[in-house]
């Protein structure tokens, strides 16, 4: 691979982790129903949406609650969680990335968000990162969740974008199954049990540059 058409970003655990906000609010959430929560299982949240995030939890006892019931809990989990990043500044972005995204930048290949969550904007915000990418799709923007892909297929459009010759870049089984789904070149970010379905896994961005990642990629 010589150049990619594009490179879409999922956001939390690529850009920047906010994952334990998420544990720890969702830990909180299901403890507060009296219902055992863990990090194992916490695994499973990842790229998923709030909604199917409640209905995984609720479904660990077998319980069903009324609708009401169900946006109350997911409003008062995203307050938690919406108060934990508040605190994000430019220095919680991951060690690596400030400087993919600038060598992508002068490379002219144009960069995305692709993210399930619907506080992708606010993030963005804290970190001061508006300038660097050029389309964000988060949970706001589309119907379908990961795996469905077309969060991905949003940006590539919007990127004007081939998504066979677009990177996408994912933290989750299920963003990279998304990604694989919408036929693009899917990059897994963290470790290999769980991404191994991706075109490629590396740990993170610490020391990459795209030259290397792009090369990585034509060797396979």
């Amino acid at each position: 691979m010589l150049k990619p058409d594009a490179c879409i970003f999922d956001l939390d655990g690529v850009i920047v982790e906010t994952s334990d906000a998420h544990f720890k609010a969702w830990r909180r959430l299901a403890e507060s129903l009296g219902i055992s929560f863990g990090e194992e299982f916490n695994e499973q949240l990842k790229g998923v949406s709030r909604r199917k995030s409640i209905e995984k939890i609720l479904a660990l006892d077998g319980r069903k609650l009324p609708e009401e019931e169900i946006q109350r809990l997911m409003d008062k989990k995203n307050g938690w969680y919406q108060d934990a990043i508040a605190e994000l500044a430019p220095d919680d972005i991951l060690e690596g990335v400030p400087e993919f995204l600038e060598v992508l930048q002068e490379m002219e290949i144009p960069i995305g968000i692709g993210s399930s969550s619907k506080n992708a904007q606010y993030i963005i915000d804290y970190l001061q990162l508006n300038d660097t990418f050029e389309v964000i799709i988060d949970g706001t923007k589309v119907e379908n969740t990961k795996p469905d892909p077309e969060v991905f297929l949003k940006g590539a459009k919007a990127l004007n974008s081939d998504p066979s010759k677009t990177i996408v870049f994912e933290d989750a089984a299920s963003g990279v199954e998304a990604a694989n789904n919408g036929r693009f070149i899917s990059v897994g970010v963290g470790s290999e049990e769980y991404l191994g379905d991706a075109d490629l896994v590396i740990p993170d961005f610490i020391g990459l540059t795209p030259e290397k990642l792009f090369k990585k990629l034509s060797d396979k």
